[in-house]
């Protein structure tokens, strides 16, 4: 039977012990984190936790936990993850509690979670969605276990014969994928929305811009618009379990692969395989 950690304890799947009023059962006040694991070992489990312990500060929360690292290890070896690629997730709810306070209660839960990860694919196909990202919301920039927007977006493209969406924000200004975030190729530099566009800052996001500066290719977080692109030189997305991946259509046009997201993979694979 499949297990998960929760607060503290390896539980198989049948025993987890959510509360019936958990606020992020019912109301989807939560935050989570979807990491991928190499061959046992979580890949930039740090800066994962770090932005789950950012979002947690802004509902006043806090989160403690034991070594990530050695939980998910763990976690890995009793679901017979341990050699290959896995997708772990992270959850914390806030528990019981008044809906109008933000205060977690005492039973609300962090737990871990380990499934096996699909391969990469090697081009995906994106189209606009039809609803737009609010730049300004309270959860803008935020992991929250308040998905459905995302998953209704998805679905809608995946009915149209498409892998992505891509969300404009309420200025009409591109904003980021459903679930990744996205770049563009122009004169051989990257552009990507900034995050007051009202993208979530990416975990693979930063590690792309970071491996970009270091191999001297340039960069820039701009606003942009859907007319960027049909005109961009390359299109591509990238997520903490696909890594970067291009996109080789947005709706009626077709796109090629290109350099800049080729030697980016390679360098973001010989990257993992050093910081696992």
């Amino acid at each position: 039977m499949t297990q998960h950690w929760c607060n503290g304890r390896f539980l198989d799947s049948a025993n987890h012990p959510g509360a019936a009023q958990d606020r992020g059962a019912f109301l989807g006040l939560g935050l989570f984190e979807t990491m991928l694991a190499i061959d046992g070992r979580l890949v930039f489990a740090d800066r994962h936790l770090g932005r789950i312990r950012k979002s947690c500060g802004k509902f006043r929360w806090e989160i403690e936990l034991p070594d990530l690292q050695e939980i998910a290890a763990g976690l890995l070896v009793r679901n017979e993850l341990a050699i290959g690629r896995a997708r772990l997730r992270l959850v914390v709810t806030a528990g019981s509690g008044a809906q109008n306070d933000l205060a977690p209660g005492a039973d609300r839960l962090v737990w871990l979670s380990a499934f096996p990860a699909a391969e990469t694919p090697v081009s995906m196909s994106a189209c606009l969605s039809p609803w737009p990202r609010n730049e300004r919301s309270p959860l803008a920039g935020l992991k929250s276990a308040s998905y459905a927007e995302n998953l209704v977006a998805l679905d809608h493209a995946r009915r149209l014969g498409f892998d992505e969406t891509i969300f404009l924000n309420t200025a009409g200004q591109l904003c980021e994928a459903a679930t990744a975030n996205l770049f563009l190729v122009r004169n051989g530099s990257l552009l990507t929305p900034p995050v007051d566009s009202g993208c979530l800052p990416g975990v693979m996001r930063e590690v792309v811009l970071e491996l970009a500066a270091e191999i001297g290719i340039p960069s820039e977080e701009d606003a942009l618009t859907p007319g960027d692109l049909h005109t961009a030189d390359e299109v591509f997305l990238t997520s903490a379990i696909r890594g970067v991946v291009p996109l080789s259509r947005f709706e009626s046009r077709e796109i090629s692969p290109g350099p800049i997201a080729g030697k980016l993979q390679e360098e973001l694979h010989a990257l993992q395989r050093r910081t696992r």
